[in-house]
């Protein structure tokens, strides 16, 4: 039998990641991460001055570049209010002060002490956890700051100090071994994803043959049982109903197919925008293409043309992304027994927009957060998870983004906002 302590403390780690993940999940990931830097450093700035300048009191400490520090990163906290632009703009400002200028000045007026010499380096570990082009642009940003700094306050001749150049290797060393960890990491996740687009390929073709069989067979069925006599009028209505629902399950299935095939492709291709795309056009195709179980269903849906706009895209993979869309909001009417799903082409909406509102059962607050998550479905069973993840990278590929708003048990609102039309280059 386990200690007690150690299952608690299993317990208590089993928590902290469950309630990391939630956080990650509802906030943009940019967001988060300028948030949790913005936490370390308002408390890391004044905590370790007290203990730099008390406890184990070093050659130079200044409690004026702290105090910028402290400003800086207690304006991180506000990063739900940036927008996007902003918050690059703060994260690259940031990241240079806090870890190559500070820590990278403070090393060099301490004459290359050991306590800083590690500072630094921890502190390089950090930034280069970001974005590596972010990370390296900060880096030579405050890097040189931090040099100039020095060299005004007399101290250039430490810069060519050998206790400072030979940590230059150990630097380069480390961030050349973050960033071909973090290569090596996205090189993985596209491998399984290519693994996963040709599995559901496989998948697929394996289906074909079958589905075609059974939708032949029940073809002419329904071409006997329409001269077949012997049978009571409600009897033939009963069996041609029966091979009729059959019949549309095989066209359901046969568009599923296509939905997975075309997903598959677009994991392997490039996603980058090829041609302009009409947004009504797409949105028109949809609703041409989608296997609606009834007229009733295909009546629950209804397009708002206030003005159609066109973008830089793909036309097959703009269908994928409303496929899905469509498909998820009419499963969150059926789920809840009640709802209708609107279509909304906004092109007069400064960005152009376009608004996919279902009034079904809506996504609870926990949920939201995880939705854009690849591999992520809800219920567990409701498909591999990777729909919304797929819309999203695609979007993101032509400068677009997707968000929901929505209230459980009540409506959700996809709003996909694309940039000014352009023609791009082929």
């Amino acid at each position: 039998m386990k200690p007690i302590p150690q299952e608690r403390w299993k317990r208590w780690q089993q928590r902290l990641v469950q309630s990391l993940l939630q956080y990650h999940g509802r906030e943009d990931h940019a967001t988060v991460r300028v948030l949790l830097l913005a936490c370390l450093g308002t408390v890391g700035m004044p905590l370790y001055y007290v203990i730099w300048s008390h406890f184990f009191p070093q050659e130079y400490e200044s409690l004026p570049l702290r105090m910028f520090g402290i400003l800086l990163c207690a304006l991180g906290l506000f990063a739900r209010q940036f927008s996007r632009g902003g918050l690059q703009l703060y994260l690259l400002v940031a990241l240079s002060y806090i870890f190559p200028f500070f820590f990278t000045y403070m090393f060099v007026m301490n004459h290359a002490s050991g306590v800083w010499g590690e500072s630094l380096l921890i502190g390089l570990v950090v930034l280069f956890h970001f974005d590596t082009g972010v990370a390296l642009r900060a880096y030579l940003i405050g890097t040189a700051l931090a040099c100039a700094a020095a060299v005004a306050q007399g101290e250039g001749a430490v810069l060519l100090s050998r206790p400072v150049l030979q940590q230059l290797p150990i630097h380069w060393f480390t961030i050349t071994a973050l960033s071909v960890a973090k290569i090596s990491r996205n090189v993985l996740a596209q491998e399984k994803l290519a693994g996963m687009g040709a599995g559901l390929a496989t998948v697929a073709h394996e289906l074909r043959t079958p589905l075609t069989s059974v939708d032949a067979n029940v073809r002419g069925l329904l071409r006997m049982m329409a001269d077949a006599q012997g049978h009571t009028p409600d009897e033939r209505l009963s069996i041609i109903d029966a091979l009729s629902r059959i019949q549309f399950e095989v066209r359901h299935m046969n568009h599923m197919i296509d939905l997975f095939l075309l997903s598959a492709t677009a994991v392997r291709q490039n996603l980058h925008p090829v041609e302009t795309v009409s947004m009504e056009k797409v949105v028109e195709t949809v609703l041409k293409r989608y296997p609606f179980a009834s007229h009733s269903q295909q009546k629950m849906v209804r397009l708002e043309l206030r003005h159609n706009f066109h973008f830089a895209g793909q036309s097959e993979l703009a269908v994928v992304v409303l496929l899905n869309l469509m498909r998820n909001a009419l499963r969150a009417v059926q789920r809840a027994g009640k709802g209708r799903v609107r279509i909304v082409v906004d092109g007069g909406h400064m960005p152009p927009r376009l608004l996919f509102i279902d009034t079904g059962c809506g996504i609870t607050a926990q949920q939201m957060g995880l939705i854009f998550r690849r591999f992520y479905s809800h219920p567990p069973h409701n498909g591999a998870g990777i729909g919304l993840a797929l819309c999203r990278e695609i979007l993101e590929a032509w400068s677009a983004s997707i968000r929901c708003v929505s209230r459980d048990s009540a409506y959700a609102i996809f709003i996909l906002e694309f940039p000014q039309p352009s023609v791009p280059s082929r």
